[in-house]
């Protein structure tokens, strides 16, 4: 998946996409100078361990000890070299970050200088930070890689925060020393580049855009249910649809292809369906998140069509959630639809004891009875029971689960079993509800496992599918299809821990357990009685004829395409550049040299056939006789510009084309450039070509007119070389339409890189000059010095200066980055402050000192996240410049204060929390760097309104609705993040400045109990607060403090719950309870651990489901159209 150099979209099928480096992109990356592949994962496109990993892998741990880390003066940082599976590795470290507030960590190939080429090793590791103070809190990423001399390391830009791992609090840098642990398994690699998917296994696969593995994955599994597949192909399109904006169409065409192809196949015109873009194709997303959003698409596109109502089914079942009362005869049941159900995997040990837990019963008791309507509060239970279930059961298991001690998404690698044939009326019906049809026999097999391989922060994903229902699996993982068995698609992907054999003692004398983290994230069972139906016979009767006529005939050009590239050998590219070419593009489409031979006409010839044959083509083609066809060879010169050579001698032209080409051409590519000479007289008829002696040279002429700013070609011309330029100014005048006396000057362009265009001495003769064929010669009209001073470019010299080095330059708004503001016409070669005064200039701002600009990304089409430092580039090209490619957008602001002023100052965002008032005040503090929070706070006094002149304030770090922190005075503020944290400033209350020995200060968090299936799930809310509280007073006594502070009518109060939560679990509280004795009195690893917990309905504005399956930070899925 992770390759260099990005190429176009619209790039032929069979040509592999590569994946530029992004900077948005979270997750493992390797580490190079210049161009970075895409930060996105265990790798996937060329090999991934799974099925060229062959052996036992061999495996170590390396620890490394950082002593003096926070006096690291250094960039970056290697450790020593040490051995694993006779490789040498080294850990690599940026302790400042690289180009991030994060500490950068990677592992790297220790040897890969030395390595002979195309070697290649693959490895699975992971990278500790090791907690000092407490092991449970060291923060460990893993990821797989195959390394290479491309990509010789890999590992993690964003591994920790900086804040976090500087924090002598925190227990990562304890007595100014950081342990770093790397844990490597390698295994060998076979190489699968001649692998026929089709041919061993009759299936293809499917190519990977980017990051679009866990696309490719689910999208197998879905045409690989026959009934689902033929209702797409059943699904109403016309021949005048396009598949990249349809997504029937598109669905139908993959379909279609991945059926009859023979090689894998491409799903770009499927991503420019949903309306993606290249971006959209390197973020990696979730593959639940993308069966749903791709089902619901499809089944809204199938109303009102043949096909309507497919989806629900294959797909859809129904359960009921109940609450019924003990005491009293009352029942309350809601009947709700799924298409997928999302197990428990922490805790349960297969499929049966996850929907064991989904049906579990809840008691409703104590201070958590049940409203029972006319019957008040009752002790009651709770469940879920399944009405029926669909014909195909999809489940997904919950591998990511968000870890509320970390606050941070985890992945659960447990072991975890699912069986080949999966009994739903087990246990006498167990989990049926009593309206469930018993008739229907819900016995399952199954028929896919998807795979995740990798960790929270990014992984690949593959399939595992019996296409038929036979004992014969396949691995479906991107292009490649392989043949499994049973152990492999089933047990191989249970998850859990292998132990790995010790081949290194000289580390660690112990074995250790290495995590398996390829494991099953989702499955897909066919109910047995359904399968006949299912698993139909799909053939082409199914397939609308304009839909087989289109894709037939794409068939047919892609297999030209393929047969043209398969004999290409055996032919040559013949371009033919003429007089009217040049007339056509100088001036025009080009200015340096004479033609863009793309633009030529071209003829393929077979390498056998004699070029006097050739020309007998040419003279079909382009009326022109033979007898009057001069060809000329042209020549790469030294200073890289591309001109006619000589003429082809009459032996030459005797010879085979291809003979010709080898002796033309020193760089072996298959195309053969010729000039075409042609003598044209008054009537413009052709005519033989001049004889041509040795002291003749053939010259190429420009005109250049100042005032009109424009250059064009006017002819060629033979001359002598004793002969002198100025003996050919009445032709020259000729040639340009002027009178045969007008004066003129004349310049000789000799190259671009750089510009060099020098005056031309018209009484020296040519040979003299060092004039030779195929050279340039530039002439305007001799400039008075009034005209000069009027125009901008009086010479052919400053001309072409400003042609080669002009930009037109789109900027946009900061705010808006996806609308084109205004257009400048700037120079490659303008400075810094040359460009800002453009823009200033253009905007009706007076101090150019106040545009700050922002550079482009070329491949998310994004601004780049940190702005151009004033002054900190040369010159606008440098502004431009995205790795190799160069830009032509730049984003503005316009700021309140000059720029220099600006990078001396740290903004922070702070929400401040008026104490006499319900009022949150959003307030940006702007400060010098070397501040401390005392001044943010001195800063923020004078803005607000105080409840008194002498209140005290303090500035908190606020973070899913906790409170981590309480910054000191006298911390400096140029390493504290606003981005990811809300910093808070509050008064400081009275009765907290007077806190006695028997008082304590607790956390107060509001919380409300989610139960995605019926599993107890807290999710805070609102803004948390600190309280005091006295040794021996009670809940009661603390409600009353708490309604008061809160402001909360005795109707709404009465209705919560009070509850102490260690680690995110309520232990529920009475009034009487003495609310101090539960909190301890050391204290704990971070306080918020431990909270008093308000718990009621959450009346603030919601946000939509977040899928707990997702991994942190992610953007969304998205179907546009």
């Amino acid at each position: 998946m992770t390759m260099l150099n990005p190429q176009p979209l619209d790039q032929q099928e069979d040509e592999e996409m590569l994946v530029p480096h992004s900077d948005l992109v979270e997750g493992p990356q390797p580490l190079v100078e210049g161009p970075q592949p895409m930060e996105v994962t265990p790798h996937e496109n060329a090999t991934t361990g799974e099925n060229q990993a062959v052996d036992e892998p061999q495996a170590s741990r390396f620890t490394w000890t950082i002593d003096d880390f926070s006096r690291l003066s250094v960039k970056k940082l290697y450790s020593e070299a040490f051995v694993v599976g006779s490789y040498k590795w080294r850990v690599l470290i940026f302790p400042k970050g690289n180009n991030v507030e994060c500490l950068s960590m990677y592992l790297d190939v220790a040897d890969s200088a030395t390595l002979p080429y195309g070697w290649s090793r693959y490895a699975q590791f992971s990278l500790t930070v090791v907690n000092q103070i407490n092991p449970k809190y060291s923060v460990k990423k893993e990821t797989q890689h195959q390394f290479n001399q491309r990509e010789s390391d890999w590992g993690f830009t964003s591994f920790m925060l900086l804040s976090e791992l500087y924090d002598p609090n925190k227990g990562y840098l304890v007595n100014d020393k950081v342990v770093i642990e790397a844990d490597v398994a390698v295994r060998k690699v076979i190489d699968y580049w001649t692998y026929d998917s089709k041919k061993e296994t009759g299936y293809v696969g499917l190519k990977n855009q980017g990051a679009t593995c866990y696309m490719n994955s689910l999208l197998q599994t879905l045409y690989h249910i026959p009934y689902f597949r033929k209702a797409v192909y059943h699904m109403p399109t016309t021949e005048n649809d396009m598949p990249s904006g349809s997504i029937p169409l598109a669905l139908q065409s993959l379909f279609y292809k991945l059926q009859y192809s023979d090689t894998s196949v491409a799903t770009k015109e499927l991503t420019k369906s949903f309306g993606w873009d290249t971006y959209d194709s390197f973020m990696q997303h979730d593959v639940q998140e993308l069966n749903r959003v791709l089902c619901e698409k499809l089944e809204d596109k199938m109303k009102g069509t043949v096909v309507e109502g497919t989806i629900q089914k294959l797909f859809e079942g129904h359960h009921m959630n109940y609450i019924e009362c003990i005491n009293v005869d009352f029942k309350s049941t809601r009947k709700e639809s799924f298409y997928d159900l999302q197990l428990d995997v922490k805790g349960c040990r297969d499929v049966y004891a996850s929907f064991d837990k989904y049906v579990e019963v809840e008691r409703l008791e104590g201070d958590n009875k049940y409203q029972a309507e006319a019957h008040g509060l009752q002790d009651a239970k709770k469940g879920v029971l399944f009405i029926d279930f669909p014909p195909v059961l999809q489940l997904q298991l919950k591998r990511f689960e968000y870890d509320f001690m970390r606050d941070t998404m985890v992945k659960i690698n447990d072991r975890y079993e699912f069986p080949l044939e999966l009994d739903l009326d087990r246990e006498d019906g167990k989990y049926l509800s009593p309206e469930a049809d018993r008739s229907v026999r819900n016995l399952y097999t199954l028929h896919s496992v998807l795979v995740h391989s990798g960790g929270v922060h990014g992984g690949h994903y593959y399939a595992f599918i019996r296409p038929t229902l036979s004992d014969q699996w396949y691995k479906f993982d991107d292009e490649r299809v392989t043949k499994e068995d049973l152990k492999r698609a089933l047990e191989e992907q249970y998850g859990g821990e292998e132990e790995l054999p010790q081949t290194n003692p000289g580390f660690n004398n112990t074995p250790f357990k290495f995590t398996k983290y390829s494991n099953a994230y989702m499955l897909v069972y066919i109910r047995e009685s359904d399968k006949d139906k299912i698993i139909c016979d799909v053939g082409e009767k199914d397939i609308a004829e304009h839909l087989r006529i289109r894709l037939k005939k794409e068939q047919e050009e892609k297999e030209d395409k393929r047969r043209y590239k398969a004999q290409a050998h055996l032919y040559t590219i013949i371009k033919v550049a003429r007089d009217e070419d040049l007339r056509e593009q100088i001036g025009k489409e080009i200015y340096f040299d004479l033609v863009d031979h793309d633009k030529v006409r071209s003829f393929r010839i077979q390498k056998q056939m004699p070029f006097n044959l050739f020309k007998e083509e040419v003279a079909k083609e382009l009326g022109i006789p033979v007898q009057f066809q001069r060809f000329w060879i042209w020549a790469k010169r030294q200073n890289h510009t591309y001109r006619p050579n000589r003429p082809l001698t009459p032996q030459e032209e005797l010879q085979s084309v291809g003979q010709l080409r080898e002796v033309s051409n020193k760089t072996n590519n298959a195309e053969l450039k010729l000039l075409l000479e042609v003598e044209c007289g008054l009537d413009l008829i052709p005519g033989p070509p001049p004889d041509k002696s040795k002291d003749d040279i053939l010259l190429f002429f420009k005109f250049y007119d100042p005032e009109k700013e424009e250059l064009r070609y006017v002819g060629r011309l033979f001359v002598k070389g004793t002969s002198k330029p100025i003996e050919i100014l009445p032709k020259l005048n000729e040639l340009a339409g002027f009178a045969s006396d007008q004066e003129i000057e004349l310049f000789e362009e000799i190259k671009f890189e750089p510009v060099m265009c020098e005056r031309l001495d018209r009484k020296a003769s040519f040979r003299f000059s060092q004039i030779e064929d195929g050279d340039i010669i530039c002439f305007q009209k001799k400039a008075s010095p009034e005209v000069e001073e009027q125009v901008r470019f009086p010479d052919v010299p400053s001309y072409l200066e400003y042609v080669k080095n002009r930009q037109i330059v789109h900027f946009r708004a900061l705010e808006k980055p996806k609308e084109d503001d205004f257009c400048l016409e700037l120079a490659k070669s303008d400075t810094y402050d040359e460009v800002v005064e453009r823009v200033a200039q253009r905007l009706g701002v007076d101090d150019p000192s106040k545009i700050r600009l922002t550079p482009h990304n070329c491949y998310s089409q994004q601004p780049k996240p940190n702005p151009i430092k004033y002054r900190s580039v040369d010159h606008l090209v440098d502004m431009l410049i995205h790795y190799n490619q160069i830009s032509d957008i730049l984003y503005y602001e316009v700021l309140d204060i000059p720029l220099p002023e600006l990078q001396c100052l740290k903004t922070l965002k702070v929400a401040f929390h008026h104490s006499t008032k319900d009022e949150i005040e959003i307030l940006n503090v702007r400060l010098p760097k070397q501040s401390t929070v005392g001044d943010v706070l001195n800063e923020i006094k004078s803005k607000v309104e105080l409840s008194h002149p002498n209140a005290e304030l303090r500035l908190l770090e606020v973070f899913y609705h906790k409170i981590y922190k309480i910054f000191p005075l006298s911390e400096k503020i140029e390493n504290i993040n606003d981005q990811y944290w809300t910093l808070r400033a509050e008064e400081i209350p009275e009765e907290e400045k007077k806190l006695g020995p028997h008082n304590r200060l607790i956390h107060v968090y509001h919380f409300t109990k989610e139960t995605p299936q019926n599993q107890m799930q807290v999710q805070n809310f609102g803004e948390p607060f600190f309280l005091v509280i006295h040794e021996g007073e009670t809940l009661a006594e603390i409600k009353v403090r708490i309604q008061k502070k809160l402001q909360v009518s005795d109707e709404e109060f009465s209705k919560w719950k009070f509850a102490f939560l260690s680690l995110g679990r309520p232990e529920y509280l009475q009034d009487s309870d003495i609310v101090s004795s539960r909190f301890q009195r050391r204290d704990v690893y971070g306080a918020w651990e431990q909270y008093l917990g308000l718990e009621h309905a959450d009346n603030t504005s919601k946000r939509p489901y977040v899928n707990q399956n997702r991994h942190a930070f992610e953007k969304p899925v998205k179907i546009y159209n």
